[in-house]
Protein backbone atom coordinates (compact mmCIF):
# COMPACT_ATOMS: atom_id res chain seq x y z
CA UNK A 1 0.00 0.00 0.00
CA UNK A 2 2.79 2.60 0.96
CA UNK A 3 4.63 1.83 -2.38
CA UNK A 4 1.79 3.81 -4.05
CA UNK A 5 4.29 7.11 -2.30
CA UNK A 6 7.36 5.57 -3.10
CA UNK A 7 10.08 7.83 -5.26
CA UNK A 8 11.46 6.24 -8.45
CA UNK A 9 14.54 8.03 -7.58
CA UNK A 10 16.14 10.06 -5.03
CA UNK A 11 18.40 13.07 -5.64
CA UNK A 12 20.00 15.38 -2.52
CA UNK A 13 18.76 18.25 -4.36
CA UNK A 14 17.10 19.07 -7.97
CA UNK A 15 20.57 20.79 -8.87
CA UNK A 16 22.77 16.90 -8.34
CA UNK A 17 20.21 15.22 -10.95
CA UNK A 18 21.79 14.31 -14.17
CA UNK A 19 19.78 15.82 -16.39
CA UNK A 20 22.77 15.00 -19.18
CA UNK A 21 22.22 11.30 -19.06
CA UNK A 22 18.30 11.91 -18.69
CA UNK A 23 18.04 12.88 -21.78
CA UNK A 24 20.55 10.86 -23.67
CA UNK A 25 18.11 8.29 -22.19
CA UNK A 26 15.31 9.89 -23.96
CA UNK A 27 13.83 12.31 -21.30
CA UNK A 28 12.02 15.71 -23.39
CA UNK A 29 10.26 17.52 -20.43
CA UNK A 30 11.12 18.02 -17.02
CA UNK A 31 8.35 19.02 -14.65
CA UNK A 32 9.17 20.82 -11.32
CA UNK A 33 7.61 21.97 -8.01
CA UNK A 34 9.19 24.97 -6.65
CA UNK A 35 8.93 25.61 -2.91
CA UNK A 36 11.24 23.84 -0.97
CA UNK A 37 12.32 22.12 -4.62
CA UNK A 38 13.93 25.39 -6.42
CA UNK A 39 14.30 27.69 -3.47
CA UNK A 40 13.04 28.06 -0.02
CA UNK A 41 9.10 28.78 0.28
CA UNK A 42 8.13 31.90 -0.97
CA UNK A 43 11.87 32.80 -2.73
CA UNK A 44 11.83 34.19 -5.87
CA UNK A 45 14.39 32.57 -8.40
CA UNK A 46 18.16 32.92 -7.51
CA UNK A 47 21.09 32.44 -9.53
CA UNK A 48 21.26 29.47 -8.99
CA UNK A 49 17.84 28.71 -10.29
CA UNK A 50 18.23 30.76 -13.07
CA UNK A 51 21.42 28.89 -14.20
CA UNK A 52 19.27 25.16 -14.15
CA UNK A 53 16.72 26.47 -16.32
CA UNK A 54 19.15 27.92 -18.79
CA UNK A 55 20.57 24.43 -18.89
CA UNK A 56 18.17 22.91 -19.08
CA UNK A 57 16.90 24.82 -22.73
CA UNK A 58 20.53 24.29 -23.47
CA UNK A 59 20.32 20.25 -23.19
CA UNK A 60 16.73 20.45 -25.06
CA UNK A 61 14.26 20.42 -22.39
CA UNK A 62 10.81 21.06 -22.23
CA UNK A 63 10.28 22.49 -18.08
CA UNK A 64 6.75 23.40 -16.33
CA UNK A 65 6.54 24.72 -13.16
CA UNK A 66 3.58 22.88 -11.53
CA UNK A 67 3.01 24.28 -8.06
CA UNK A 68 -0.77 24.05 -5.76
CA UNK A 69 0.26 27.94 -5.32
CA UNK A 70 -1.56 30.67 -6.70
CA UNK A 71 -0.62 32.04 -9.59
CA UNK A 72 1.18 35.78 -8.27
CA UNK A 73 3.49 32.99 -6.06
CA UNK A 74 4.37 30.99 -9.12
CA UNK A 75 5.05 33.90 -11.59
CA UNK A 76 7.16 35.74 -9.25
CA UNK A 77 9.67 32.24 -9.73
CA UNK A 78 8.61 32.33 -13.26
CA UNK A 79 9.80 35.93 -14.07
CA UNK A 80 13.13 34.96 -13.06
CA UNK A 81 13.87 31.39 -15.17
CA UNK A 82 10.95 32.08 -17.69
CA UNK A 83 9.28 28.58 -17.17
CA UNK A 84 5.88 28.22 -18.27
CA UNK A 85 4.10 27.29 -15.25
CA UNK A 86 0.65 25.79 -13.95
CA UNK A 87 -1.15 27.30 -10.45
CA UNK A 88 -3.45 25.84 -8.39
CA UNK A 89 -2.43 22.38 -10.15
CA UNK A 90 -4.21 20.22 -7.52
CA UNK A 91 -1.61 17.67 -6.55
CA UNK A 92 -1.48 14.75 -6.38
CA UNK A 93 -4.56 14.77 -9.09
CA UNK A 94 -3.37 14.03 -12.18
CA UNK A 95 -4.85 16.72 -14.47
CA UNK A 96 -2.18 19.45 -13.38
CA UNK A 97 0.60 16.74 -14.62
CA UNK A 98 -1.01 15.80 -17.80
CA UNK A 99 -1.92 19.68 -18.68
CA UNK A 100 1.83 20.35 -18.29
CA UNK A 101 3.15 17.39 -20.65
CA UNK A 102 0.20 18.66 -23.15
CA UNK A 103 2.13 22.16 -22.89
CA UNK A 104 5.83 20.31 -23.30
CA UNK A 105 4.67 18.24 -25.99
CA UNK A 106 5.48 15.22 -24.28
CA UNK A 107 4.55 11.87 -22.81
CA UNK A 108 4.57 9.91 -19.45
CA UNK A 109 7.35 8.09 -20.57
CA UNK A 110 9.27 10.86 -22.04
CA UNK A 111 8.65 13.19 -18.70
CA UNK A 112 10.17 13.36 -15.49
CA UNK A 113 8.87 15.15 -12.58
CA UNK A 114 11.22 16.46 -9.27
CA UNK A 115 9.85 17.37 -6.35
CA UNK A 116 10.26 17.71 -2.20
CA UNK A 117 6.94 15.96 -1.11
CA UNK A 118 5.50 12.41 -1.23
CA UNK A 119 2.18 13.06 -0.80
CA UNK A 120 1.06 15.72 -3.44
CA UNK A 121 4.23 15.87 -5.69
CA UNK A 122 5.38 12.22 -6.21
CA UNK A 123 2.02 10.59 -5.86
CA UNK A 124 0.73 12.88 -8.33
CA UNK A 125 3.51 12.26 -10.98
CA UNK A 126 2.89 8.39 -9.79
CA UNK A 127 -0.65 8.24 -10.69
CA UNK A 128 0.16 10.33 -14.17
CA UNK A 129 2.54 7.41 -15.30
CA UNK A 130 5.78 10.26 -15.07
CA UNK A 131 8.96 8.95 -14.18
CA UNK A 132 9.63 10.95 -10.32
CA UNK A 133 12.55 12.48 -8.50
CA UNK A 134 12.43 13.18 -4.63
CA UNK A 135 15.20 15.42 -3.32
CA UNK A 136 15.01 16.72 0.02
CA UNK A 137 13.80 19.72 1.06
CA UNK A 138 15.79 23.18 0.45
CA UNK A 139 14.90 25.33 4.21
CA UNK A 140 13.41 23.85 6.96
CA UNK A 141 10.73 26.41 7.52
CA UNK A 142 7.70 25.37 6.08
CA UNK A 143 4.08 26.00 6.44
CA UNK A 144 2.17 23.90 9.34
CA UNK A 145 0.40 21.79 7.06
CA UNK A 146 3.85 20.80 5.31
CA UNK A 147 5.24 20.04 8.84
CA UNK A 148 2.48 17.67 9.46
CA UNK A 149 3.17 15.83 6.02
CA UNK A 150 6.79 15.27 7.18
CA UNK A 151 6.24 13.23 9.58
CA UNK A 152 3.86 10.49 7.37
CA UNK A 153 6.55 11.20 5.13
CA UNK A 154 9.19 9.49 7.35
CA UNK A 155 7.36 6.92 7.99
CA UNK A 156 7.04 6.35 4.27
CA UNK A 157 10.12 6.77 3.47
CA UNK A 158 11.66 4.46 6.19
CA UNK A 159 9.49 1.58 4.50
CA UNK A 160 10.99 2.96 1.18
CA UNK A 161 14.61 2.18 2.40
CA UNK A 162 14.70 -0.62 3.95
CA UNK A 163 13.07 -2.35 1.28
CA UNK A 164 15.31 -0.62 -1.29
CA UNK A 165 18.30 -2.56 1.24
CA UNK A 166 16.85 -5.61 0.95
CA UNK A 167 16.60 -5.15 -2.65
CA UNK A 168 20.35 -4.21 -3.31
CA UNK A 169 21.72 -6.01 -0.23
Amino acid sequence: MLQRFYPDNEADSAYDIDYEALYRRGYRGVIFDIDNTLVPHGAPADDRAVRLFERLRDIGYGTMLLSNNKEPRVKMFHDGVGSPYIYKAGKPGRKGYEAAMERMGTTPATTLFVGDQLFTDVWGAKRAGIVTYLVRPIHPREEIQIVLKRYLERIVLYFYHRKSRVRNG
